[in-house]
């Protein structure tokens, strides 16, 4: 296994778990009926936090989407350098930070640890095409 794709299945297992969280908030604030149920307007609302984290793993799988595919892509053209294994390595914690300081509510950095994660997005496309 590539390191780039040691990095893709540590993403996918945390994107994989980021619903335990507030789904145990739900559980917690609604029950376990009125978490089983269809969302209604009138739902008691969940913890600001758990809310925070149910966007941040939507967000997650959302770049989920770009990030594995560049990941399968150089790993079929057998792509693997140091700058390729940095970046997956980077996009991983940066997307870990992204959901922690989501969750806390932390909005400028926030905003950063996404970035970040963009950027190495941004570094797998060049390696694709060959330009780092």
């Amino acid at each position: 296994m590539s390191r780039e794709v040691f990095w893709l299945v540590c993403t996918v297992i945390l994107t994989g778990i980021l619903w335990i969280p507030y789904t145990l908030d739900r559980i917690k604030v609604r029950g376990v009926m009125g978490a089983m149920d269809n969302p209604k307007p009138g739902d008691k609302p969940q913890s600001p936090w758990a809310m925070r984290l149910y966007f941040a793993h939507t967000n997650a799988v959302e770049n989920l989407v770009l990030f594995a595919p560049l990941v399968l892509i150089l790993d079929s053209y057998q792509i693997s350098t140091p700058v390729t294994a940095a970046a997956c390595a980077t996009y991983f914690w940066a997307r870990l930070a992204h959901v922690i300081i989501y969750a806390m509510g932390i909005k400028v950095l926030r905003t950063l640890a996404w970035t970040v994660s963009f950027i190495a997005l941004i570094v797998l496309v060049l390696a694709v095409f060959g330009k780092v």
